[in-house]
């Protein structure tokens, strides 16, 4: 059984602008699909619908079986616990440092004292910040914060990492670094679902690739490149 299913999925605006139009597609549990496609192509809107930040105007979302769209307000957050999300611009606390940014995610859903003293030091040596806990963002450079980002994102376990463009403000060398994390979280049973506009991450990992345009899914290739 596949673990996400788009049918059909549809997000028009008032104005009549279509962000994504009748997009279908499976994902297995334990896959690593890259979604590509230009700046406004509709990636964006499939992670946020994905995790019920915004309501598709038609059609449907399985994860796990179950229909997100019809997920009452209430559940949400355990649906979000499930779906780590990693985004562009990090999301970090300012204020808070390292050890303290992954707590919030855990403090939130009440994990015991004893049980988030462990979950941390482990999220942190996964993304390589083990010994950066006491630093604050602003001591951290811009692929220190995307790392932080997403041991934020590991801290629950989740059974899929979305990753929304998470290599579009950072160099080169921190990007392989932060590719190598994913790759490395995908290995130990992790879905993956990452979307980006770098053609040179999608031709060297050779993973599938759906590629999206005005909204709608022009090719779906395994072990693709950016352009087929």
């Amino acid at each position: 059984m596949s673990q996400i299913e788009f049918f059909n999925l549809t997000k028009q605006y008032e104005n009549g602008f279509y962000a994504v139009k009748d997009v279908s597609f499976a994902v297995s549990k334990g896959e690593f699909v890259f979604i590509v496609g230009s700046s406004g192509a509709g990636k964006s809107t499939l992670v946020r619908c994905l995790i019920r930040e915004e309501e598709p105007t038609a059609g449907q979302i399985l994860f796990n079986g179950k229909n997100v769209i019809e997920i009452p307000k209430k559940e949400l957050p355990e649906l979000r616990r499930q779906i780590g999300v990693v985004f562009q611009d990090f999301k970090v606390l300012d204020t808070r440092n390292v050890a303290d940014n992954v707590a919030v995610a855990l403090e939130v859903v009440n994990t015991p004292a004893e049980v988030k003293n462990e979950i941390i030091p482990n999220v942190l040596n996964m993304v390589g910040l083990q010994d950066k806990s006491n630093l604050f963002p602003y001591q951290l450079s811009g692929g220190e914060k995307q790392r932080l980002s997403i041991a934020r994102a590991l801290a629950h376990e989740p059974d899929v990492l979305v990753a929304d463009e998470p290599t579009g403000m950072i160099d080169p060398k921190a990007t392989w670094e932060v590719m190598e994390i994913l790759e490395k979280i995908n290995t130990l049973g992790t879905t993956i679902l990452m979307a980006t506009h770098d053609q040179s991450i999608v031709d060297k990992l050779r993973k599938r690739v759906v590629r999206i345009e005005k909204g709608q899914i022009v090719s779906d290739v395994e072990k693709g490149k950016y352009e087929e």
